[in-house]
């Protein structure tokens, strides 16, 4: 089984530590990981701002190098939701799209492919689960609460893997942060409100962390907090399962 590891733009230019933690991970599971050098970003914000012919040759490239391997990994759920749902259309007609079948967030590999029993590292703290909309409503990370559907999360089933952590969720807890790429740049003020409102309500659990799948949910709550002197961290949640690594 051969793994590709994508790692988002953001990802590799502001947390480069959550790629090395989800390649070390997967090495420590026994997969055999690769890390394509030429891959680029997923063509996410420009489809999302209206210019989806902008994304067009990146998705191609996108599907160019990453169509030999038996999964693509992301330590992100909104791209790995981005290139399974909508590259098939961006690329209808002009690419044959062999790679949107083949992405999973690294949650999603981690609990549904691998089904990993068991983790080494520690991480004594308390933490908050943030259930980012597009792992809830997309991929299936967790049970949306809209949906009156069994309660199930695979963030909270791989964390509970990790010895010494409390693990918490906050009220209306897969509310969106406010994030939404764009949506974050042309209504800021609703964006930040929404955000301030969920970063509390991650407080009120007594958490010392916040973590999720997302760095772009974790990249706006934290610079919001950080701003107000909010006392509260965030961490991607594969750094959590890679801990002691």
């Amino acid at each position: 089984m051969r793994i590709g590891l994508f790692i988002p733009c953001y990802v590799d230019a502001l947390y480069p530590e959550v790629g090395v933690a989800a390649y070390k991970l997967l090495k420590y599971l026994g997969v055999d990981v690769t890390y394509p050098l030429k891959q680029t970003c997923c063509g996410q914000p420009m489809a999302n701002a209206g210019f989806e012919t902008m994304a067009e040759p990146l998705a191609e490239h996108f599907d160019e190098l990453f169509k030999d391997f038996d999964y693509v990994v992301a330590p992100s759920a909104s791209c790995a939701a981005f290139v399974k749902f909508y590259y098939p259309r961006i690329l209808k007609g002009k690419h044959e799209c062999l790679t949107s079948s083949k992405v999973m967030d690294v949650v999603e590999f981690l609990h549904d492919v691998l089904q990993v029993k068991a983790l080494p590292g520690k991480f004594p703290h308390v933490v908050s689960v943030h259930n980012s909309c597009h792992g809830a409503r997309e991929l299936g990370l967790s049970s949306p609460s809209e949906c009156h559907i069994p309660s199930f999360n695979k963030i909270i089933d791989l964390l509970r893997l990790v010895d010494g952590i409390t693990i918490k969720e906050p009220e209306r807890k897969d509310e969106c942060c406010g994030f939404g790429g764009m949506f974050s740049v042309e209504e800021p003020a609703v964006s930040i409100r929404m955000g301030l409102d969920k970063i509390q309500r991650h407080i009120a659990t007594g958490a010392e962390y916040v973590t999720g799948p997302d760095s772009s949910c974790l990249m706006h709550m934290s610079g919001i907090a950080k701003r107000r002197h909010m006392p509260i961290q965030f961490i991607h949640v594969v750094q959590i399962l890679a801990a002691g690594l």
